[in-house]
C-alpha cells in the first residue's frame, strides 16, 4: 500500500491548524482547506490566528519551507492521499449536536478525492457519525476509500507537545482503514492505539471529557454543601485527601471550555437515541451550568450587605476559558456566563475586565460593553467585587495584601480558582473562594 505523503486538513481552527503544522513539521506535504479567507491569508503568511505556545515559530518555518499551504476551497488543490476532517461540531439552538458541517466537509472531500484515499474524522461527534455520515456519503458517491475515526484530545496551550506524546486513538471501518490511519498518525507519535471500531473511538473522546465534567461537578456540589454549613470546602477537600489514597476530589470552580461545555450533551443525545438516559452526566452538567448564577448571587448578597445603598463597581479578571496553559480562546468561557449573571443581578454599569492574553479587539468584538484594563491592579481599583474567573498564573505575582488594598471600602475578591488560599488569614473578609462564603460573611 502506497505511503501517505500528501494530506489535506479540512478546517483550520484550533484542532486543524495545530495538526496541520505538526504533520508539516514531520515532512508531510499538507494543504489546509478553510472557508474563512482571513484565516487562509494569515496561515499563508505564517501567522496563527489564535494564541498557542510555540505555534508562531513552527508555522512560519513550515510555510516558508513549502510544507503547508492553505486554500479556501479544493478548486486549486491536487488530490491527496489522506483527508482529515477537523470542522466544528457546535450544539444547535435545540441543544443537540450539529452534523451539517461534518457532512458538508465530507461531500467536499469525496468530490475531490481519488479512489483509495483515506478519510479521517477528527472532530468530536455524536456516536455513529463516522459510519452514518462520513461512510454513507462516500458510499453514495460510488467512490472507494478508507474511513476511520481518530478523535482529537489535545490540550489548548500545549497542543504541539501533546500531539507528539499523547496516544492517538484510531478506529477504522475495516482493519485496512485502521492500518492506514495508524500509519498516518504513527508519523506524529510512537503511541497509536487501535480500537475495534469508529464508534469505540468516538465514545472514548466523549467519555474522557464527560468524566472530567462529572468530577468537577462533584467538587462544586461539595462547595455548595460547605457553604450551607459554614465550613471551608478547600479545607475539606485538601485536608481530606492528604495521605489518603482512596480520595482525590477536585477543587471547585468554573467548568466550561469548548469541550466540557458541549461534549456531555453530545454523549447524552447519542445515548438517548438508544433509550439510555445518562442521569449522572445530566445532573453534573446542570450543576456546572448553574454555578455562575448561584455564585454571583452569593457575591452580590455579600456586597449589598456591606454597601447597601451604593451602586456596585464590578471587576473581572480572566476572560479566556482557562489560564493554564494560557490561551486566548473565548469558546465556552464561563467568565462570559459570570458576566451574564452580573447583568442578571440588575447591574447596569460598566464591568471592568482584564485578561493577560485576550486582546482588547477580541473583547470589543463581544459587544458586551466591557471596560478593558491593561493590568489587574488597575481593574481592581476601587471595586466592590473583583471576580477572578480563570487560573492564569500571572495573578499570583500580586500578593493578596496588595490586591485587596486596591479595592474599595468593604470590597472583596471572589476567586473561582483559589489563587490566594495560602494567604487566607492576610485579609479577613476580603477574600472569598467557591465553597468558602464564611470568609466573606455568609450571605443571609
Amino acid at each position: 500500500m502506497k505511503d501517505i505523503e500528501r494530506v489535506a486538513v479540512v478546517g483550520l481552527g484550533y484542532v486543524g491548524l495545530t495538526l496541520a503544522v505538526a504533520m508539516a513539521q514531520r515532512g508531510i506535504e499538507v494543504v489546509g482547506v478553510e472557508r474563512r479567507p482571513e484565516v487562509v491569508d494569515l496561515t499563508n503568511a505564517g501567522k496563527p490566528h489564535f494564541s498557542e505556545q510555540g505555534l508562531d515559530e513552527i508555522l512560519d518555518q513550515v510555510v516558508k519551507r513549502g510544507s503547508l499551504k492553505a486554500f479556501t476551497s479544493f478548486s486549486d488543490v491536487a488530490p491527496c492521499d489522506a483527508y482529515v476532517i477537523t470542522v466544528g461540531t457546535p450544539l444547535g439552538a435545540d441543544g443537540n449536536p450539529r452534523l451539517d458541517m461534518v457532512e458538508s466537509a465530507t461531500r467536499e472531500v469525496v468530490s475531490h478525492m481519488a479512489d483509495g484515499a483515506l478519510i479521517v474524522l477528527r472532530s468530536t461527534v455524536k456516536l455513529g457519525t463516522t459510519r452514518e455520515v462520513v461512510a454513507r456519503v462516500l458510499e453514495e458517491s460510488g467512490r472507494s476509500g478508507f474511513v476511520a475515526m481518530c478523535p482529537e484530545r489535545t490540550l489548548e496551550g500545549d497542543a504541539l507537545r501533546e500531539i507528539a506524546n499523547l496516544p492517538q486513538i484510531v478506529g477504522g471501518l475495516t482493519d485496512a482503514a485502521t492500518d492506514r490511519a495508524a500509519s498516518l498518525f504513527g508519523k506524529l507519535t510512537n503511541s497509536v492505539v487501535r480500537v475495534a471500531s469508529p464508534e469505540t473511538a468516538e465514545m472514548i473522546k466523549l467519555i474522557d471529557n464527560t468524566y472530567r465534567d462529572v468530577r468537577f461537578a462533584f467538587a462544586n456540589e461539595v462547595a455548595r454543601a460547605c457553604d450551607a454549613v459554614g465550613v471551608n470546602a478547600n479545607d475539606v477537600i485538601g485536608f481530606g485527601k492528604l495521605g489518603y489514597p482512596r480520595t482525590n476530589v477536585a477543587l471547585p470552580g468554573l467548568v466550561g471550555g469548548p469541550c466540557l461545555e458541549k461534549d456531555p450533551h453530545i454523549l447524552r443525545h447519542s445515548l438517548a437515541q438508544h433509550g439510555v438516559d445518562m442521569e449522572v452526566t445530566g445532573a453534573a452538567r446542570k450543576v456546572n451550568e448553574r454555578q455562575p448564577h448561584e455564585t454571583v448571587a452569593q457575591a452580590f448578597a455579600i456586597a449589598r450587605a456591606r454597601n447597601a445603598n451604593a451602586p456596585l463597581t464590578i471587576a473581572l479578571a480572566g476572560l479566556a476559558f482557562k489560564g493554564v496553559p494560557e490561551t486566548d480562546d473565548l469558546r465556552g468561557s464561563m467568565a462570559l456566563h459570570v458576566i451574564d449573571a452580573i447583568r442578571a443581578q440588575g447591574h447596569e454599569g460598566a464591568i471592568r475586565v482584564y485578561d493577560p492574553v485576550v486582546q482588547e479587539q477580541q473583547i470589543g468584538e463581544l459587544g458586551l460593553g466591557l471596560e478593558v484594563h491593561g493590568d489587574l491592579e488597575g481593574a481592581a481599583e476601587g471595586a466592590h467585587i473583583l471576580f477572578i474567573a480563570n487560573n492564569h498564573p500571572s495573578y499570583r505575582k500580586v500578593t493578596l495584601d496588595r490586591l485587596a488594598g486596591k479595592l474599595g471600602t468593604n470590597g472583596f475578591i471572589y476567586d473561582y480558582w483559589n489563587h490566594f488560599g495560602h494567604e487566607m488569614g492576610v485579609q479577613p473578609g476580603r477574600y472569598v473562594t467557591v465553597g468558602n462564603l464564611v470568609a466573606g460573611e455568609k450571605a443571609a
